[in-house]
């Protein structure tokens, strides 16, 4: 009924799986292991890296504690409305330039008109506690990015970062009163 031949199978056929697993993990930890524990790297404190990918250093304009100052009349004046009719599709899906509002407030005559003063337009309190109007330079830094430059504001858009393609956009916008 049972043997000892059943018995000495079972155990080898265990016995041999396990060799075969310890052998497979031995093999893969050779080939694939990375690190000073590994092969070639036995008491070296610093390990060698395989490949480099060069980055060029970047200047960071706050670390001087100067800003990149824009000339706003020679942006100004190379502003092309072509360009800005362009960028306004940009802008268009949320506010409107025939005199009614949106999902944003309309554009209309915004350059000179006192922040957060459409009447009728339910603004968030970020665009109504922010003093002023929109000047050329103002509404320049908020088209760059308009989180940054009234933070807790409605608006979910991205900005343009391109200065002249943001000067072009605020004379298109200027000459739609």
């Amino acid at each position: 009924m049972f043997n000892t031949m059943t018995l000495t199978k079972a155990a080898g056929a265990f016995i041999g799986a396990l060799l075969f697993l310890m052998l497979a993990n031995w093999g893969a930890s050779s080939l694939y292991h990375v690190g000073p524990a590994g092969h070639g790297g036995h008491g070296e404190d610093e390990i060698a890296q395989a490949y480099t990918i060069p980055v060029p250093e970047t200047v960071d304009a706050g670390a001087d504690g100067e800003e990149e100052t824009v000339d706003f009349e020679a942006l100004m004046a190379s502003a092309d409305l072509a360009q800005g009719e362009r960028e306004w599709a940009k802008c268009r899906s949320c506010h409107q330039l025939n005199g009614n509002d949106g999902v944003g407030p309309h554009l209309n005559g915004v350059v000179g008109r006192d922040k957060a003063s459409v009447a009728g337009f339910n603004y968030s309190s970020a665009a109504l506690d922010m003093p002023g109007e929109w000047t050329h330079e103002n509404l320049f830094d908020f088209i760059e990015n308009p989180r940054g430059y009234m933070p807790g504001t409605s608006m979910s858009f991205a900005g343009i970062r391109d200065n002249q393609a943001r000067a072009s956009l605020i004379a298109f916008l200027e000459s739609n009163p």
